[in-house]
């Protein structure tokens, strides 16, 4: 018979305490260890700013050493907000920025040069993008942001007021579009307008002057160029709308509601942008939402469609991030098309990759099968700094020869006069380059 000893129960309960401690150090190996993560800062913009942190949900499974700080900010402040953070040196790592903005933004040395992540990058193919929309972040050849979503400006037509009209689809040429206009006049009668172009807008004279080839700068834009041949055919055109009473000459404030207008047929037609599809489906009383539809452009030339505006909005990196290589794959990750269709899907903001269009089935549906084919001939702006203060004086004269405050000759000349005064500073800048020498 076999008695245990006092000696016995220690080496047991000594032994027992060694497994148990050796246990809880394998448990405790065999657990991950805490991630060091890396905070990015974005800034969106508006409601994007919103939609943006629906698409970063399951970004933590891709990358789960990086952690996305959004900060929303108002379109209305975005501009002002962005500059002071500059100047200030507490810019965000990674912003979404207008199209016209960039020109400004690259001036400054806020953005990063995008082209060796780009040719490096097997997740956004050059090739997938629009050309004209790629082109718009492209400054003196370098590249500062990658397209994020795109817009572009088209007709959006009552198509029964057409059809009673004997107008069965929107013409491709100009010419036959005048005529076209001049029968939806006949028919929706006195007090009533074949289209509307809003004064306070510079976009459909400078998609017509883009069109009959005008360059709207010259001398490496250091000039006006209002008084060029181009730039006078089509604000000739542009001001027959309104004289032949086709459109009404009519600021923003004597539209009191541009959706109940268009319901009601005050006009037949207006030139906008992907923004109004949502917008009209909403908008617009039930017995209205089936009959308007979307056309691209008419050209002045022999390829159709006719030239527009290319815009929307991209996404860049701060120069003075200290965390650019993850901003660049929270980049990355938001320009898949997988994202960008989910980012349709969510707010209508059209996407920048075309195989996100094929997958959506968006190139053949209307309304945006209109954009597709309107977004295969875009363009930009001039690429100046100055942009917005130049469009505002087109906004300015356009108006007063509209009016007839002004007539055709004289706004011209002031117009040049005018936008040669905003780029006194860029001809000084430029002058002083050249002096110093490369």
């Amino acid at each position: 018979m076999t008695t245990t000893g006092p000696s016995d129960y220690r080496r047991r309960v000594r032994s027992s305490l060694r497994r148990a401690l050796l246990a809880v150090l394998l448990l405790a190996g065999c657990r991950p260890a805490p991630v060091q993560q890396t905070v990015v800062e974005m800034w969106a913009m508006g409601r994007e700013g919103e939609l943006v942190q629906q698409l970063l949900r399951d970004f933590p499974h891709r990358e789960p050493g990086i952690r996305v700080k959004v900060q929303q900010v108002p379109w209305s402040a975005a501009h002002e907000k962005l500059l002071t953070a500059f100047v200030g040196g507490s810019t965000p790592d990674v912003v979404q920025v207008g199209t016209t903005w960039i020109p400004e933004l690259v001036a400054l040395g806020a953005l990063e040069p995008l082209d060796a992540r780009l040719a490096a990058s097997t997740r956004l193919p050059a090739d997938d993008f629009f050309a004209g929309i790629a082109d718009t972040n492209v400054i003196d050849g370098v590249t500062y942001g990658v397209p994020w979503y795109v817009d572009t400006r088209l007709w959006f037509y009552r198509h029964d007021v057409f059809a009673t009209a004997g107008i069965a689809e929107m013409p491709r040429t100009w010419d036959a579009w005048d005529t076209a206009m001049q029968q939806v006049a006949a028919q929706v009668g006195d007090g009533r307008f074949a289209l509307l172009l809003p004064l306070a807008e510079w976009q459909p004279l400078v998609i017509l002057a883009l069109q009959y080839g005008a360059t709207l700068l010259r001398d490496d834009d250091r000039y006006g160029d209002f008084r060029s041949p181009p730039f006078r055919a089509a604000f000739a055109r542009y001001l027959a709308l309104f004289r032949d009473g086709l459109a009404p000459a009519t600021g923003a404030a004597q539209i009191a509601n541009l959706y109940q207008d268009f319901a009601d047929g005050f006009f037949a037609s207006f030139l906008s942008g992907p923004w109004n599809i949502e917008a009209l489906n909403r908008r617009l009383p039930p017995a209205a939402r089936g009959t308007w539809a979307t056309a691209p452009l008419p050209s002045v030339d022999a390829v159709w469609p006719g030239v527009s505006l290319a815009g929307g909005a991209s996404l860049s990196v701060l120069r003075t991030s200290p965390r650019q290589e993850a901003a660049w794959r929270v980049i990355e990750y938001l320009c898949e098309p997988e994202r960008q269709l989910a980012f349709y899907r969510l707010g209508g903001d059209l996407p920048s990759r075309r195989s996100a269009w094929a997958a959506g089935a968006l190139a053949s549906n209307p309304p945006t099968a209109a954009f597709w084919q309107q977004l295969q001939r875009v363009r930009s702006t001039p690429k100046v700094p100055e942009w917005e203060r130049v469009a505002g004086k087109i906004t300015q004269y356009a108006e007063a020869a509209v009016r007839g405050d002004l007539d055709p000759e004289t706004a011209l000349v002031r117009l040049d006069a005018d936008v040669d005064a905003i780029l006194e500073k860029r001809r000084w800048l430029m002058r002083r380059a050249a002096e110093m020498g490369p």
